[in-house]
Parts: structure tokens; C-alpha cells; sequence
């Protein structure tokens, strides 16, 4: 845990990080912890584990204040969010175990393809915002707890959150608006955020008062997301999340080929 000793540069650049993270979560329906990890590293000079327990600590505010604002308008599907927290729950120990037995490299490779099928898919399927919750039955219902149970592994596997996969499959394989896709993601991640942050505080992980900054930030801009996610067009939401998920997949790529050189050199 970092020193309690701060100057104003770096409560700025908290602020900063919290500010930009908030309108990207309300916009697209992600945690935000892929913003606010590379950010953390980047420009606060953080370790990789403390920016990532403290990114975890903040998003449970971040997602909270999405999801009242997806709520609001109606756009949020509290059964589907639950199973696909279920499914999560269960997942993300699995993830962790995996973690020591299969290759990280192999890993990211994977996952990049699937955000490039992803991305193409988005440029030729719009979402329809007539449909305001996910379609249900008890194959559909299974099938949520599933994508929970994998979107869980994936999350203990290599640190991605939740909403980079289940916002494009609701969408996409659900027929899903991508409004209530973004609203269910943020509430399904609230549980995992939660337990994850009470791992970070035993072990340390972090920083107290940047996840405090950080979160208050949020707070300010995750309904401007929201607002500014309600007035764009599903066809320009689809460019602009399919823009979001190239910058992810460039970032995953590149661990993809350090972790590689990592296994080489040992």
C-alpha cells in the first residue's frame, strides 16, 4: 500500500483517471478497470497488482452509479444480471485455479480473436432498443449462467471485466438493446467487484485513498456516459464500443507477445 503523503499533482491525476474511466464506463458499460489499470500504471507509477486491486475497489462505486442510471431509464435486467453473477461467481475461482496450469500467452491470443469476431459482428448486427430485456426461458436462463460461468474464468484467467464480454454476447447472441446490455453488465459485476476487493484489502492491493478519489471522480461522469450513451445511435454505439474493444485488443496482443518473450527467457 502506497504512502498517505500526496501531492497535488498526484490527487490530480487520481481525479483525472476517475474522471475519464467514469464516462467510458457509462458510455460503453465496462467496470472501467481497463482504463483506470493502464492509467494507474502509466502516470500514478503504479505496481501492476496495486493498480489493479484499487482499480477493483473503485469500479464497485463506478458500476453502481451506471447502473442506477441505466435504471432509470429502464434499461437494466435485474434477473439476467443475477444469473450471469452466478455464473461469475462460480467462475472466477476456476480462472484462478486455471491460471498456474495453462499458458498466459496462449490465453490473451485467444481472447483477442474473440474480441476481433466481436468487432467485425458489430459493423453488421444493430441492436434494436425496442427490446428492453433479455429474451428468458429456462435453455436462455442456462444459457446466462454459462456465460457468467466463462465470462468468470476468463475475468481469474487474465484480469478482463466482465462487462467486455457479456455486453457484445447479450447483444449479439441475445438480441439484446445495447442499453440493457450495458445496464445488466454493470449490475452483474457489482457481486465480483465486491469479493475481489475484499480479497485486494487482506492482501494489501490497495490504495485507499486513490480508489476513494477515483470513485468520487466516477461518480460525476458515469451518468454523463449514460446520457450521452441514451442520444447516440445503436449503429455509431456499435462503432464507438467496437473502436473501445481494437484498444483492448491491441493492449491484450501486446501482453500476448511479453508473455511469450517471459516463457522463452525461462
Amino acid at each position: 500500500m502506497m504512502s498517505g503523503n500526496r501531492g497535488a499533482k498526484t490527487l490530480l491525476t487520481f481525479l483525472a483517471i476517475g474522471l475519464v474511466s467514469g464516462f467510458m464506463s457509462g458510455l460503453f458499460g465496462v467496470g472501467g478497470g481497463t482504463v483506470i489499470v493502464p492509467l494507474l500504471v502509466t502516470f500514478a507509477l503504479f505496481g501492476q497488482k496495486l493498480a489493479s486491486g484499487t482499480s477493483g475497489a473503485s469500479i464497485i462505486f463506478t458500476a453502481a452509479v451506471g447502473v442506477i442510471s441505466y435504471a432509470t431509464g429502464g434499461n437494466v435486467d435485474w434477473l439476467a444480471a443475477g444469473l450471469l453473477a452466478a455464473g461469475g461467481i462460480v467462475g472466477a475461482p476456476i480462472g484462478a485455479q486455471l491460471l498456474h496450469k495453462l499458458s498466459e500467452a496462449f490465453l490473451r491470443w485467444f481472447f483477442v480473436g474473440f474480441l476481433a469476431v466481436v468487432i467485425v459482428s458489430l459493423f453488421f448486427i444493430v441492436p434494436d432498443r425496442d427490446v428492453s430485456a433479455v429474451p428468458m426461458n429456462i435453455w436462455l436462463g442456462a444459457a446466462l449462467v454459462g456465460v457468467g460461468v466463462l465470462t468468470g474464468i476468463l475475468s481469474g484467467l487474465i484480469g478482463v471485466g466482465g462487462g467486455i464480454i457479456v455486453v457484445p454476447v447479450l447483444i449479439l447472441l441475445f438480441g439484446t438493446s445495447d442499453l440493457v446490455a450495458k445496464g445488466t453488465s454493470l449490475l452483474m459485476m457489482i457481486p465480483t467487484t465486491i469479493s475481489g476487493a475484499i480479497r485486494n484489502a487482506k492482501n494489501k492491493n490497495i490504495d485507499f485513498v486513490a480508489a476513494g478519489i477515483v470513485a468520487v471522480a466516477t461518480v460525476i461522469t458515469t451518468p454523463l456516459g449514460t446520457i450521452v450513451a441514451g442520444v447516440t445511435s445503436p449503429f455509431v454505439a456499435n462503432i464507438l464500443f467496437a473502436a473501445f474493444l481494437v484498444i483492448i485488443a491491441v493492449q491484450m496482443g501486446q501482453k500476448a507477445i511479453k508473455a511469450q518473450r517471459k516463457n522463452k527467457e525461462n
